[in-house]
């Protein structure tokens, strides 16, 4: 399985990413092993989305980063 995930940043923002493992990334985006949200801890999961394939999850993150993404976001998953 692969996963999709929103979280949601301390200066209000939102990230959207991809992974195979979860709980792994999620340790790395809290300890600031990640460039992208580094200086931007702590971070709040807010959704997260279980695909069968990881082009399938990569592709939903890609869209959650669009201008509809952001509005599917707003209205569906916050």
């Amino acid at each position: 399985m692969y996963y999709a995930y929103l979280l949601k940043l301390s200066n209000g923002d939102f990230y959207a990413g991809s992974t195979a493992n979860i709980q792994r990334r999620l340790s790395s985006h809290q300890k600031g092993q990640n460039k992208a949200t580094k200086h931007l801890r702590p971070v709040k999961l807010i959704w997260c989305g279980m695909f069968a394939t990881r082009k399938l999850a990569e592709d939903f993150e890609k869209y959650l980063k669009t201008s509809s993404g952001f509005a599917f976001r707003n209205k569906r998953l916050i």
